[in-house]
C-alpha cells in the first residue's frame, strides 16, 4: 500500500456474511483501470456425481491472517521492481458457514490498466486461496450422507 507498491490489497478477509461480484467489483475500480476482472465460485448442485443439498466451510483459526498474508504475497511478488506504475487493486473474500446452491462460496476482483496482468493475478490469487487457506468443506448429499472436503480440496 501506499507509494512503494503499485498494488493495493483493498480487502482480503473470510466473512459469516454474504459476499457478492458486484460488490467487489466496485471496491477495485478506479479511473486507471482498463481493465477489472472478477471470479465468483459458487456452491453447485453435485460433487462427483452425487446431488449436494447445501455445505459449511470451517476455518481454522489461522485461516484469517492465511488470507491476508496469501493476498499480500502474490501482491509483493508482482510489483514492479522499477518502482510503482499504475495501481493494481485486489479484493477478495472467502465465506464460511452454511450456504445454500448458488450462493458465492469464494468471490475474487482485480482491476489493472491492462485485462493480461488483470486476468493473470485474479487466476493466481483464485488458486493461492484455494491452496493454501486453511478452509474445510463439510457437503450435505440429497441422500443424507455428508462429507469432509480439507483444506487445498
Amino acid at each position: 500500500m501506499g507509494t512503494e507498491s503499485a498494488f493495493e490489497v483493498v480487502h482480503a478477509v473470510l466473512a459469516a456474511e454474504p459476499i457478492s461480484v458486484d460488490q467487489a467489483i466496485a471496491a477495485v475500480e478506479s479511473d486507471t483501470a482498463g481493465a477489472v476482472v472478477s471470479f465468483s465460485g459458487v456452491v453447485r448442485n453435485h460433487d462427483g456425481g452425487k446431488p449436494v443439498a447445501r455445505l459449511s466451510y470451517s476455518a481454522h483459526p489461522t485461516a484469517h491472517q492465511v488470507m491476508a498474508d496469501v493476498v499480500a504475497q502474490l501482491a509483493a511478488e508482482h510489483s514492479p521492481a522499477d518502482g510503482p506504475g499504475q495501481p493494481v487493486r485486489i479484493w477478495a473474500a472467502h465465506r464460511t458457514g452454511m450456504l445454500e446452491i448458488g450462493d458465492p462460496a469464494l468471490v475474487c476482483a482485480v482491476s489493472a490498466a491492462h485485462r493480461g496482468q488483470a486476468f493473470a493475478v485474479c487466476a493466481e490469487l483464485v488458486d493461492r486461496i484455494k491452496e493454501q487457506v486453511p478452509i474445510w468443506k463439510e457437503q450435505f448429499f440429497a441422500d443424507g450422507t455428508v462429507e469432509w472436503v480439507g483444506a487445498g480440496g
